[in-house]
């Protein structure tokens, strides 16, 4: 009761936050007459001015009132409410906005501003293509006033990703800005480093693919002929079902949610049964022995290759090699792999080349 009352006489938390950034919109609103008289190169002058204002001690947010109403005159669109999103992203904060309302906009103010530190600001989104176009498009702007962009891409040279990150702003997608700070780690040299932001989408980056990991693989050595092995014996395991009394059914249970499979005493039994006979497993042995454990990973890859991945939603076949889908967004993801054997477990499925196991790098 106390904390409603308080809301309505003093506003919620958000309220009070957009109040206090509308006073710092007002003062923005009274500079646009000046900043309006000003010439194209009076305009241009202005960050390195800013720049000069830092440099003798100032700090952003006392520059932040001359910064966003330059960026308000370059554009000639910017209006109040993107000024008060523009604020919101300079604090460190989440600005919801919905399609349309012009996010991509909102954003152009906040990056100026960061930017003049020298320090470069990173403006992180889900694909390449976007990544592109919003270079470009707001590239014009921050050109105008004569800030560097740099766009980072797959399967960019060195020096061109090199020259990309030296930029004062570098767009680029999360996966992309994530790899490069592991390839930075698993650098031997200072002078092998480029990476030393901004987020565009943070619903899909943030939350949707924030359990998706960024790993970096080497190849190890070629177990393809183990893989085709347990591929031929996986359809002689039944699927069972676990009943309410805790008790497991059939060679195995798949848990769809986590994407794992587990053997039943039964389906274990089996499994030593056919690896003897196949000659991989001698007599007396056990599967979950310390020595046989990377047969019993095996069993498990192929079991969920089979069951638990699915061809043309989870992967799709392409020029002889399995492509993942990724179910977020839908896209295909060339080059990229399935770690811990599954990828080859996959291309054993579909009757493909299988490709060199990889180990983990970073």
């Amino acid at each position: 009761m106390f904390s409603k009352l308080a809301t309505k006489m003093f506003g919620s938390k958000n309220a009070r936050e957009i109040k206090r950034m509308r006073k710092v919109v007002s003062r923005i609103n009274d500079l646009e007459e000046t900043f309006g008289a000003l010439s194209d190169s009076e305009l241009q002058g202005k960050t390195e001015e800013f720049r000069q204002r830092l440099e003798k001690g100032e700090s952003l947010d006392a520059i932040l009132p001359d910064a966003f109403a330059t960026v308000r005159e370059a554009s000639r669109r910017v209006y109040d409410v993107q000024l008060v999103g523009g604020m919101t992203l300079h604090e460190g904060r989440i600005a919801e906005m919905k399609t349309g309302e012009g996010k991509t906009l909102v954003a152009t103010a906040a990056v100026y501003l960061n930017a003049l530190s020298g320090k470069g600001v990173h403006v992180v989104t889900v694909n390449d293509y976007l990544a592109r176009r919003d270079a470009e498009w707001m590239g014009k702007l921050y050109r105008f006033l004569g800030m560097q962009v740099g766009v980072v891409a797959a399967g960019q040279p060195q020096e061109e990703k090199r020259a990309a990150y030296q930029a004062d702003i570098t767009y680029g997608t999360n996966n992309e800005f994530g790899f490069d700070y592991l390839r930075d780690n698993m650098a031997f040299s200072i002078q092998d480093k480029v990476q030393r932001g901004l987020n565009d989408e943070v619903d899909s980056i943030l939350i949707d693919e924030a359990r998706t990991p960024l790993v970096i693989s080497g190849a190890a050595e070629d177990s393809s002929k183990l893989y085709q092995a347990i591929n031929q014996l996986i359809p002689s395991l039944e699927k069972g079902e676990v009943s309410e009394e805790g008790e497991a059914s059939g060679d195995f249970t798949i848990d769809e949610k986590s994407r794992q499979v587990e053997l039943t005493e039964a389906g274990h039994e089996k499994v030593e049964d056919l690896l003897l006979n196949q000659g991989l497993l001698r007599e007396g042995e056990s599967l979950y022995s310390a020595a046989n454990l990377s047969l019993l990973h095996h069993v498990h890859s192929g079991l969920r290759a089979h069951h638990l991945f699915h061809k043309d939603v989870d992967y799709i076949v392409q020029g002889g090699q399995v492509v993942i889908v990724d179910e977020h967004t839908g896209r295909t993801m060339p080059g990229r792999r399935w770690s811990e054997g599954l990828h080859q477990a996959i291309e054993a499925k579909e009757g493909l080349k299988i490709q060199a196991e990889s180990q983990t790098l970073a």
